[in-house]
């Protein structure tokens, strides 16, 4: 069970961390188009300021399931090392459920949240923001399987995986 969580998790970070930079790859070019449009041809786009900020706020929610991914939070681990040996299990395998925990709420309540920007109209775009709030619910259910993967690989040892996401 371990090894095949293990291998699930590698490949959902596989994949977010390509949209991730995909989404980046993006925002970079969104932003240089509006420095561009602002500082060159005047073209007065009034796109590119609110592009930027949904680029933005989908990279960087998806980004957090690539750091469960690789129990990246250093304070976390810091926190962690602090315990005894004894304790480390209970303590990472408490700190795993908390955070499943966290992020399903983050699901839930973000499908509403979603739901709502479904009646609010993104003016510049003519389109609902439904798109824009959904990386809270969407980021929030990848985090949480990625979290309940990244316990069931690890069964309460503090691993950090290497950059394939398997243990070391």
């Amino acid at each position: 069970m371990s090894e095949l969580a293990g291998v699930l998790s590698a490949r959902l970070n596989w994949v977010v961390e390509r949209i991730v930079a995909l989404l980046m790859l993006l925002l970079v070019l969104d932003v240089w188009i509006g420095v561009i449009d602002r500082y060159i041809f005047h073209w007065q786009l009034p796109w590119p300021e609110a592009l930027a900020r949904y680029l933005m706020i989908w990279a960087a929610m998806l980004a957090i399931s690539a750091g469960i991914a690789r129990r990246e939070h250093i304070g976390l681990q810091g926190l962690i090392s602090k315990f005894p040996e004894s304790l480390r299990r209970v303590v990472v395998l408490s700190l795993d459920l908390v955070t499943f925990a966290l992020f399903f709420y983050v699901f839930w309540y973000g499908i509403g949240f979603a739901q709502t920007g479904g009646n609010r109209q993104a003016m510049i775009f003519g389109m609902t923001l439904l798109f824009p709030f959904a990386a809270i619910p969407v980021a929030g259910a990848i985090c949480a399987i990625q979290t309940l993967l990244v316990a069931l690989r690890d069964r309460g040892e503090l691993i950090t995986p290497s950059v394939t996401g398997m243990a070391e």
